[in-house]
């Protein structure tokens, strides 16, 4: 046999060898691999020759194979192996825990590491029952050495990781080892701490010495792997066990801030103990931390830190470098303080009875030096705690806080700007980018979100400190007013002395901009009236308003601070007309005189946002505009009439303005003769001859907007098609901003007495009357021939008419696309470089926008009009005539507007009385439409996937274009499916919020035997709207509404997956289960729930979701329909015998019932063979863990067990056969 054993491990040997090498050609690798796994698989040698390879005298690579052999055989062979087999292994592997192993500083990682799990594997097996002192076999070997005491918490970490973290053992196993864990809890933390205090001692008294750093490193080495280990448990044990002894462990752990070597844990320890919930009284311990000594271990660690944390590349460089590890550190040591902040506010003004703490000054002074460090990442960090003080009721009343609360404001005046981007060294920020973000996008992307989140924070101080807000704000607005241009290096070719979006001056207008934002509003509602800084206000105003610049950035940002300041007027009302003058001019603004220019994207920009700060005015105080009507009108006229080059969309947001402050005429024929007057250009055009064949002939359509002519893009495309395409424009953005803007008071007596009110229901509601309905009605039929139109471009017959130019013009344009993909947006677009669009972008772009315009203003008509459009003679057979025609030949990303813009809206505003008239007969075929066509496309999908995966097999490369195409066509159809979906849910579901969850700080602690399980839905709580009844009483809708929702559970989308499975399918469902379903249907919606666990059942929020709604249809249906127990009986390795006793238990009024969760966790096993595995999961080997005799209750015997073996089971694993 040791000939055998010998020959088999110079096999393997070589084998590995052959693996590891980096020159091995693919096919020996593959052969060599084979191998291995079939020597694990099959041998009967496998320990034999798996001690031999983990021999100290073999090189790493092979040690670490023989002890992976050694892991196989326990993991996989265990349940198989004689009694004296698994002893003499159980020997083997403790004598290589004792001698198996090199020196601490010279052994591999990943050896220790395995050596670690195979003993883990072994205790999951046979701890406590079979192995009762296994902690003391432990706590023996930390005695021979610093080499074994690291395995030894390298063992215990690991063991608390599968159990308690992982849970990679059956339910039965993890609670025996779980409840003696915690059984032994106070000698395992005694006897941590004491290898923790050992070490560290040992560590200081020897690092300073000569000749002895060997043996420091070697202490200190296992000082951290203690801390480790330490982190694995002060996650969950109790909390007495962090804050015994006057919270010795926390002392502890706060000096060892100090340590270099050892700080880093420390604080991952401190951050894990600190971050505990749990009930308030457990948790008041941990005020300790805001005592004198905690304190000022932790600022002086963070003093230190921040100092070390960047160095010099080089003795001879300026340049600097972030020291990571110091970085990280500074990182924990601030989250320690969040966390600390967090307990702060909890226990503070809580029933506990804690008082401020006399160092708040410390603590908050430390908290702000994190606020103001060079870090964006860090500064990030502190937002949510200032927030939770900000908003506390005791402490943001504290002198201390409150005063901190105006330094706060200072300090986000710098952070607020923009600046640290890791490709640029234009700020100390920036070396500390370059290691937390991989790109500029990543960066981007996250000091958004960091600016909103200070923004936030900037409101709730403001609230503490208004007034010093308001002067922080006006100082910095003044300082902004007063300084020159710095436009800065130029990274692009602009025009002189223009900014970039990187400039100084830009970034510091941004940011003052977006504070003003936040303080103004904020000032005005917590500062009464009288105490208002208006006298300030004004001048601020008259001085912006003073300003003038010739920078279309500059000019945006000054926009937006006459807008946050506009507020104040209502106390001077004669600025106004300087403030719509600067408005008006900021319109018309342009940086070069030459009209002939294009305009760039800034300029473009500037002149918009100036339109859209009119519209806020006048939506948000037409009051103060009403009087200076006239005026306003007059020029705006002047400007539709003119040459000042005014586009189609800021012609239109200015009529839009007019009818905001028209509706505050209150006179029905007063608003009626004005919008006559303004609407009278539209109406003439939309409604000629000419326009009328072009809205009603798809032909004539595509010659009138150049979509059938070649145009080179070296040259202008056609100008007369290009002016065509200028005037539906128009048309269509002049009827939208009117239709959605034009309204009756809201006061019912003003209606009245202007004359909007025509009728009264039924139940005595008034019924209005708009005065654009006249209009409206004039132009409603040409807008539904040019939806119609629209549909028919995509008949092969219209698509063959669009030119070589043009043949592109229907699909997805390039900004959406990546929208759609999921794919970065270019960070810093070139604002001032010209906005020159091709050809065909320009198409593409008129297309689109027609396209989505019209389903807007059908959609904001049902809004604004109500009863007076939904009582549109024939409305129901228009619209099925006109928007639902040619749909089979519109593509996904154009059905998805008409859905959520347009028939989402029609059901949201459309009256009860008009549902069974009007919604009926256009969601019954359309639902039934879109559930074919998506139930094909996802075939085509999953068919793909299929078809790919056998390419890929064969080695056939799709070309990336291809595959970018299927993914956006893929991601298309998942987003059509929920608009889909969402609109059955609108029109169908009644949500009802839900019950307030307990206090989720003080959970930590419950059923801590079942900590971790997947939030399971609540019982049904939703119930059918009005619509949705009204839908039920027609059988052939309420069936395709059925047929949708449980067809879609299958669809590879889990957020739909969820959505449906846990709102929409039993809602819909249940209202018909009492009826006469056929068995055929109820066996299919059933199963079409088993089938969605297939799919989606290895996802964990699906797989309890979809359980549960599996588990409520059959407890509700099993009872009528014996169909259900066949389908059951159809489910792989499904126990007959286990099935026969839910039935008796469901269907016998007198057997015993079972708690919830006890029949959730036993449906679940009965369903468990439906439930599909990840890729990643479908080959991998089941490891299969015996459960022994419980520790804690008496339970039936395993029947896999045999009572003889367990005679001698209980002394396997005793001291006595350790022969190491």
């Amino acid at each position: 046999m040791a000939e055998q054993v010998a020959a088999a491990c110079d096999q393997l040997i070589k084998a590995v060898n052959v693996i590891m090498d980096a020159e091995t050609a693919h096919i020996y690798r593959l052969e060599a691999l084979k191998f291995c796994e079939e020597f694990k698989e099959t041998s009967t040698f496998c320990v034999p020759c798996g001690l031999q390879l983990a021999d100290k005298a073999q090189p790493a690579v092979v040690r670490h194979f023989g002890l992976q052999i050694l892991e196989h055989v326990i993991k996989f062979r265990w349940n198989n192996m004689q009694q004296q087999e698994k002893v003499q292994l159980k020997e083997c592997a403790m004598q290589l825990l004792s001698t198996g192993t090199l020196a601490i500083l010279e052994e591999e990682s990943h050896i220790k590491d395995v050596l670690s799990r195979i003993t883990v594997e072994m205790i999951k097996r046979e701890w406590p029952q079979h192995w009762p002192d296994m902690l003391k076999e432990m706590e023996a070997l930390t005695g021979q050495g610093e080499a074994q005491t690291e395995l030894v918490m390298l063992i215990l970490l690991r063991l608390a990781e599968d159990v308690i973290s992982f849970q990679t053992l059956p339910t039965q196993r993890r609670r025996d080892i779980q409840q003696t864990l915690v059984q032994n809890m106070e000698s395992i933390f005694s006897f941590l701490m004491a290898i923790l205090h050992v070490n560290v001692e040992d560590y200081r008294k020897l690092k300073g010495s000569p000749g002895h750093e060997l043996q420091a490193r070697a202490h200190c080495r296992v000082a951290v792997a203690t801390l480790n280990t330490l982190a694995g448990y002060i996650d969950w044990v109790s909390l007495v066990h962090i804050t015994t002894g006057n919270c010795h462990l926390l002392e502890m752990l706060c000096l060892l801030l100090s340590e270099p070597e050892l700080q880093l844990e420390a604080a991952e320890c401190l951050l894990i103990a600190v971050s505990r919930k749990g009930k308030l009284e457990d948790r008041k311990p941990f005020m300790l931390l805001f005592d004198d000594v905690a304190i000022h271990y932790i600022l002086s660690a963070a003093q230190s830190a921040d100092g070390l944390a960047i160095c010099k590349k080089s003795a001879e460089s300026q340049a600097v470098k972030v020291v990571e590890r110091r970085y990280v550190f500074l990182k924990r040591l601030c989250q320690v303080l969040c966390a600390l902040g967090g307990q702060l506010c909890s226990l503070v003004g809580s029933d506990v009875e804690v008082e401020v703490p006399a160092n708040l000054s410390k603590y908050t002074a430390a908290f702000l030096a994190f606020t103001t460090h060079s870090s964006q990442f860090l500064k990030s960090s502190t937002q949510a705690t200032w927030g939770a003080l900000f908003r506390h009721e005791t402490l943001s009343k504290d002198p201390v806080v409150v005063e901190m609360a105006i330094k706060y404001l200072r300090a986000c005046m710098p952070n607020l700007v923009k600046i640290g981007f890791p490709s640029r060294n234009d700020n100390p920020s920036c070396e500390y980018s370059r290691v937390d973000f991989d790109s500029d996008e990543d960066f981007n992307a996250f000091f958004n979100s960091f600016r909103a989140q200070q923004g936030e924070v900037v409101r709730i101080a403001c609230r503490v400190v208004p007034l010093e807000a308001f002067q922080i704000a006006a100082e910095w607005l003044q300082y902004q007013l007063a300084s020159p241009i710095d436009t800065g290096a130029a990274t692009f070719k602009t025009a002189e002395g223009l900014c970039t979006l990187l400039s100084p001056s830009l970034v510091q207008w941004d940011a003052m901009t977006v504070f003003l934002e936040c303080v103004v509003p904020q000032i005005l509602r917590n500062v009464e009236e009288e105490k208002l800084p208006i006298d300030q206000s004004m001048e601020l105003l008259q001085a912006t308003l003073n300003y003038d610049t010739n920078d279309p950035l500059i000019l945006s940002c000054v926009l937006t601070n006459i807008s946050a300041l506009f507020p104040f007027i209502k106390q001077r009302p004669h600025f106004l007309p300087q403030v719509l003058y600067k408005l008006f001019n900021a319109i018309t603004f342009e940086v070069s005189q030459d009209s002939k220019a294009p305009r760039t994207r800034a300029v473009k920009n500037v002149r918009r946002h100036a339109c859209f700060s009119i519209i806020k005015i006048c939506r948000d105080h037409p009051q103060y505009l009403l009087p200076s009507f006239d005026l306003f009108y007059n020029h705006v006229k002047k400007l539709l009439s003119s040459d000042a080059a005014l586009t189609h969309m800021e012609k239109c947001l200015l009529m839009e303005a007019l009818v905001l402050i028209s509706n505050q005429f209150k006179d029905f024929a007063k608003q009626k003769a004005f919008l006559d007057e303004l609407m009278a250009p539209v109406v003439a055009e939309w409604t000629s001859e000419e326009m009328r064949q072009v809205l009603s002939d798809p032909a004539v359509f595509l010659s009138f907007v150049g979509a059938d002519q070649v145009v080179n893009d070296q040259s202008q495309d056609s100008n007369i098609a290009g002016l065509n395409r200028g005037r539906l424009g128009f048309c269509l953005f002049a009827m939208l901003g009117v239709v959605k803007r034009a309204r009756w008071p809201a006061d019912l007596e003003e209606a009245k007495a202007g004359g909007f009110v025509m009728a009264y229901t039924a139940a005595g509601a008034p019924i209005y009357r708009n005065p654009l309905t006249a209009h409206f009605l004039v132009l409603l039929p040409n807008l539904l021939a040019l939806i119609r139109t629209n549909n028919c471009l995509f008949m092969p017959e219209n698509m063959a008419r669009l030119s070589v130019t043009f043949s592109r013009a229907h699909e997805v344009m390039d900004a959406e696309r990546n929208i759609v993909l999921g794919l970065s947006q270019p960070i810093l677009d070139i604002y001032d470089s010209a906005v020159c669009r091709t050809s065909l972008e320009r198409m593409q772009g008129f297309l689109s926008t027609l396209y989505d315009n019209c389903f807007h203003v059908l959609g904001s008509a049902g809004l604004s009009l109500q009863q007076e459009f939904f009582s549109i003679e024939r409305l129901s057979e228009e619209i099925a005539g006109s928007v639902f025609v040619s749909l089979d030949n519109v593509p996904d990303h154009r059905l998805r507007p008409m859905i959520r813009v347009f028939v989402r809206q029609l059901v949201q505003s459309c009256p009860q009385e008009y549902y069974n008239s009007l919604l009926c007969p256009l969601l019954g075929p359309l639902f039934a439409y879109m559930q074919q066509r998506l139930n094909v496309k996802w075939q085509v999908i999953n068919q793909r996937s299929s078809v790919n995966g056998d390419d890929e097999e064969e080695g056939v490369v799709c070309q990336e274009s291809q595959v970018t195409q299927e993914m956006l066509e893929e991601q298309l159809v998942r987003l059509l499916s929920r608009e889909v979906l969402d609109l059955l849910s609108v029109s169908c579901i009644s949500k009802k919020l839900a019950e307030p969850a307990a206090n989720k700080e003080e959970v930590d602690e419950e059923d801590m035997m079942d900590s971790v399980h997947a939030a399971s839905p609540a019982s049904p709580t939703e119930e059918l709207t009005e619509l949705g009844k009204c839908l039920l009483k027609h059988e052939n809708i309420y069936m395709t509404l059925l047929t949708l929702s449980f067809t879609s559970l299958s669809w590879k989308d889990t957020t739909n997956c969820h959505r449906t499975a846990s709102m929409v399918c039993w809602t819909l469902l249940r209202q018909v289960a009492t009826g006469n379903l056929l068995p055929e249907a109820v066996t299919w919606f059933y199963t079409s729930v088993l089938r969605s666990l297939q799919v989606h059942g290895q996802h964990e929020v699906c797989n309890s979701t979809l359980s549960q709604l599996a588990m409520i249809i059959y407890e509700n249906l099993r009872p009528r329909y014996i169909e259900l127990r066949a389908v059951m009986t159809q489910i792989p390795n499904i126990s007959v015998e286990t099935l026969d006793q839910y039935d008796h238990r469901l269907i016998d009024p007198n057997a015993q019932k079972l708690g919830d969760k006890k029949r959730k966790d036993q449906f679940k096993r009965l369903i468990a063979g439906t439930v599909g595995k990840a890729l990643c999961q479908q080959f991998r080997k089941e490891v299969h863990i015996r459960n022994l005799p419980s520790l804690f209750k008496k339970t039936k015997p395993d029947k896999d067990v045999q009572g003889s073996d367990a005679l001698g089971l209980e002394a396997l694993f005793t001291p006595d056969n350790n022969t190491s």
